[in-house]
């Protein structure tokens, strides 16, 4: 039994982040008041004040042991990249070094921008890119057993004033919707509030898998997914491991991971097992947008890392197991003022709570009118094998509501108002458990995105992605839909008239998209088809929505993004879509032709040596040969067509590629798949070369 640890949670968190706290501590009193309005209230940054921040920060990161800095950013990969520079300075005459790090290394740092993606907004040859400090986003420090290194988030553009990166347009969008809703604000009389922050907490699903047996599977390896492989025995059926024991081995490495993340800063809530075996999951309370993009990105880092420690590997691919439960990203997301009001709490009354129901209005108009983007935000080549069932909702977006505000909608159109009953009592029957109030709606899992009391929760994300263009789309076109109503209101006599005019008629408009029913269903399908809602089953069907020209306009008109870093970013996803695909092909090839047809070949002689020995077999060996033979020939047939058509890959690009990717080579790959899946099941297991899902998925659990 291993010792327990005590952790003082409430003097450790934070201690690796430079916050309030910290500047305050080791920043001059001016310097430290005119950085701190910056970020309370979304100025412009002085850059006269970068040499005394740059100062006390690099003071602070030695205190904690650090010898090197970074600019950590979010370049179009999906991942974050960093370079790490040391504060050492030129030796002097006497070969004496000094630590330094001056205004101008804290504000820019100069990485390579050729060498990331930029969807044809750079070409090779020009190489200069740029990351500035976003200084909202606070400095933290990071420890391995060989040193510290200081990492300071910043966005990334281009020598041409492009947007390189993911953050750089979710700043924008956040500033775009503050400014917007602070306009509405304005219209119920609110004068104090200067600010209006989109907040998001992502809940980060996950599995962990022993690295000594996934280190002999080639596709867990290359591609993060299993690309063959029956089903166990045993999957989900019992329902058995959600919320279920957490094992002692998990317990430790998510106890370790807690302390990661707290001392970041980041507040690591909610643990749990998932539905699927070996799957878990980890909520984080809200932080503003930009910060919680920032955390969920070292979620994911510090997952992996610690888990290598665990003897474990931590796999975040959306679908890594076929025929189970595949893992998101709910991003759940909010709105508050920076004095502190929270614009999508319903109040005890909410048909008398106007401001409220403006703002809710605003997010139903939005997720119609943009309902393909908000999809198309979430497409990724990975996600397509996950999205449409198994705890995922479907790739039609709709918005649940629930009962309450589905009757306040009602009562609206209607004209007409209702008597409220008050909190509703949950009737357990037994005496002696306490008095509980339900909420205000049920929960719907095939909701995409669904109303959860205070909040909205967007369940598309797969679970690989980064948050931020989740988050750059919900702000852009909620701060549209509020432009909107601010623009018609704006200047009439009776505002509070032309608010409630306005909530009815988008209301009446855009109701279409609200359902609270069975997402998986055959019937809504159905039924949104009628609605005239878009079903894009696919990242390929989704991404061209990005250069529709209702979309182009979008974004140019918000300044969120110009409309050639729109184009590049279509074009950096088609890109991303065939090349995994082609990855995942790749490896398909080499697992069949170097380690899994051989090895049904050597059973399969082994079984005719066993013929040929005894003379004659019992039926089901006859039987067993004769279903072998017939699969390895069906494997052979794929691989083949599978190879040739891999090769036909290089004369396509862009589009054109990603969509014979969706038609062809992905039926190729099942193709593949489906015999010696088969195999699997007839080899014996000592011929058969890689652990089962059944090695990989109940080993710690």
């Amino acid at each position: 039994m291993s010792q327990e640890k005590h952790i003082d949670v409430e003097s450790e968190f934070g201690i690796d982040v430079f916050d309030d706290t910290e500047m305050r501590r080791h920043l001059p009193k001016k310097v430290y008041e005119e950085l701190s309005k910056t970020i309370r209230e979304g100025k412009d940054l002085d850059a006269s004040l970068a040499d005394d921040v740059a100062h006390g920060l690099k003071e602070w990161a030695l205190s904690k042991g650090a010898t090197h800095y970074t600019h950590w950013f979010q370049p179009l990969n999906g991942l974050t990249a960093e370079k790490h520079d040391s504060f050492l300075s030129r030796p002097d005459s006497q070969g004496k070094v000094l630590m330094e790090f001056s205004g101008k290394e804290l504000i820019k740092g100069e990485p390579d921008a050729s060498s990331f993606p930029s969807g044809g907004l750079r070409a090779t040859f020009e190489a200069r890119g740029y990351t500035a400090w976003d200084c909202t986003s606070p400095a933290f420090v990071i420890h391995d057993d060989y040193g510290a290194v200081l990492y300071i988030p910043t966005a990334f553009c281009s020598y041409t004033d492009e947007a390189l990166d993911e953050k750089t347009p979710l700043l924008r969008s956040m500033d775009y919707l503050s400014d917007q809703a602070i306009r509405v604000l304005r219209l119920f009389g609110d004068r104090t509030a200067r600010r209006v922050i989109p907040y998001a907490g992502a809940e980060q699903e996950y599995f962990l898998i022993d690295s000594d047996r996934l280190a002999r599977r080639k596709d867990l390896v290359y591609t993060g997914r299993t690309l063959f492989g029956s089903p166990a025995p045993k999957g989900q059926e019992l329902e058995d491991h959600y919320f279920g024991p957490i094992r002692e081995k998990i317990s430790a490495f998510m106890a370790e991971v807690n302390e990661v993340l707290w001392r970041l800063g980041i507040a690591a809530k909610t643990q749990h097992n998932e539905v699927a075996p070996s799957q878990h999951e980890l909520a984080i309370i809200y932080a503003p947008s930009n910060v919680a993009a920032d955390q969920n990105q070292l979620v994911m880092i510090v997952l992996k890392r610690i888990a290598k420690k665990h003897g474990l590997i931590c796999l975040l691919a959306e679908k890594p197991f076929e025929g189970i439960n595949g893992s998101g990203k709910h991003n759940n997301w909010s709105l508050g003022t920076d004095d502190g009001t929270e614009l999508l709490k319903p109040g005890d009354k909410p048909e008398e709570n106007w401001q409220f129901l403006a703002f809710f209005t605003a997010i139903i108009k939005a997720c119609d009118e943009y309902a393909g983007l908000l999809r198309e935000s979430t497409a990724s080549y990975s996600n397509d094998f996950r999205l449409g069932g198994n705890e995922a909702p479907p790739a039609i977006l709709s918005v649940f509501i629930g009962d309450e505000l589905q009757e306040i909608v009602e009562d609206i159109l209607r004209d007409e108002k209702k008597k409220n009953n008050g909190k509703n009592v949950l009737k357990t029957g037994v005496k002696t458990l306490p008095m509980l109030y339900k909420d205000t709606t049920d929960r719907n899992r095939t909701s995409p995105f669904a109303f959860t009391g205070n909040k909205f929760e967007f369940r598309m994300v797969g679970s690989e992605s980064n948050i931020s263009e989740a988050n750059t789309v919900i702000n852009t076109i909620i701060g549209t839909a509020l432009k909107d109503l601010a623009d018609f209101a704006d200047g009439k006599k009776d505002a509070e008239k032309a608010i409630r005019e306005w909530i009815r008629d988008n209301l009446e408009k855009h109701q279409r998209v609200i359902f609270n029913g069975d997402g998986y269903s055959k019937e809504w399908a159905q039924e949104a088809k009628r609605r005239g809602l878009p079903d894009l089953k696919t990242a390929v069907d989704a991404i061209p929505v990005l250069t529709d020209k209702k979309v182009v306009d979008l974004f140019v008109e918000s300044h969120v993004l110009t409309k050639n870093e729109l184009l590049s970013r279509a074009e950096i996803k088609y890109t991303s879509y065939a090349s995994q695909a082609l990855i995942d092909c790749r490896t398909m090839s080499h697992m069949a032709h170097k380690i899994l047809l051989p090895s049904a070949n050597r059973y399969l002689a082994f079984l005719y040596g066993e013929k040929k020995d005894a003379g004659k077999v019992p039926q089901y060996v006859e039987e067993t040969i004769a279903a072998i033979e017939k699969d390895i020939d069906l494997a052979y047939v794929a691989l083949v067509k599978l190879d040739r058509d891999v090769e036909k890959f290089k004369a396509l690009k862009g589009r054109k590629l990603a969509e014979y990717v969706r038609d062809v080579l992905l039926a190729d790959m099942q193709a593949l798949r489906e015999p010696i899946d088969r195999l699997e099941l007839l080899v014996d297991k000592s011929y058969w070369p890689i652990p089962s899902y059944g090695d990989l998925l109940f080993h710690t659990i």
